[in-house]
């Protein structure tokens, strides 16, 4: 059962350092805030789900800290992560 909400879509390849890339702090970025979002549209979806829940909060969590170890690295890269994958902050 989906909603009529705007699905993201994100191309995880322009997020890679290089050719096959999966641990990069860029590219885990993209690929966590991709299943927030499908988690999101699931939750909207299913209001008592409360599981999905609690593995929304921690995908979340896990992401905030992986973009503090970005601005502690380079600010202008955590910018352009931001408004590439359209977060606020």
């Amino acid at each position: 059962m989906s909603t009529n909400t705007e699905q993201k879509e994100i191309d995880l390849k322009s997020y890679q350092l290089h050719e096959g890339d999966t641990g990069s702090a860029p590219y885990q970025v993209a690929l966590l805030t991709q299943r927030i979002f499908h988690l999101t549209d699931h939750l909207n979806a299913h209001k008592k789900d409360f599981s999905s829940r609690r593995g929304l909060l921690k995908l979340v969590s896990q992401r905030r800290k992986l973009l503090d170890y970005i601005k502690g690295g380079s600010e202008e890269k955590y910018q352009s992560l931001i408004t590439g994958l359209g977060l606020r902050r």
